[in-house]
């Protein structure tokens, strides 16, 4: 049988974080982090790029939860990972109650510095009841 999801902060599918008791969503949001500098700006961009593939419980009332998992081809030697980077959000989902229902992919090629090609996979994950 899944477990379900730890209680913690999460996306809650609307973009902002909220508290998950472990059953239920709360009425308790996190107020996002203030952006004082360059590196503030930084920071925020690089969450924002792996906020997509966070795991998570789908938001109240809804069955199915999306997750956008963006893949990078290695620029210089082989293997990139993705395929471990795919098992992890799949599993992770499927520990608390879901099951992959549809991926789909869309591909992009970088010619510039630390290029490499990009694969966008969006996975929607159905609750299991």
């Amino acid at each position: 049988m899944a477990k379900a999801a730890q209680p913690g902060w999460y996306d809650d599918g609307s973009g902002r974080q909220r508290w998950w008791d472990g059953q239920q969503w709360s009425d308790r949001f996190q107020d996002p982090e203030p952006i004082n500098s360059p590196g503030d700006l930084i920071e925020h961009i690089k969450a924002d790029a792996v906020a997509g593939a966070q795991p998570r419980p789908a938001a109240k009332g809804m069955s199915y939860v999306v997750l956008q998992v963006v893949l990078k081809e290695k620029f210089f030697g082989s293997g990139s990972g993705n395929l471990t980077e795919l098992e992890h959000a799949i599993n992770t989902q499927a520990a608390m109650g879901y099951r992959l229902h549809t991926i789909t992919t869309a591909a992009s090629g970088s010619k510039g510095m630390g290029g490499g090609d990009r694969i966008q996979a969006t996975l929607v994950f159905e609750k299991l009841v």
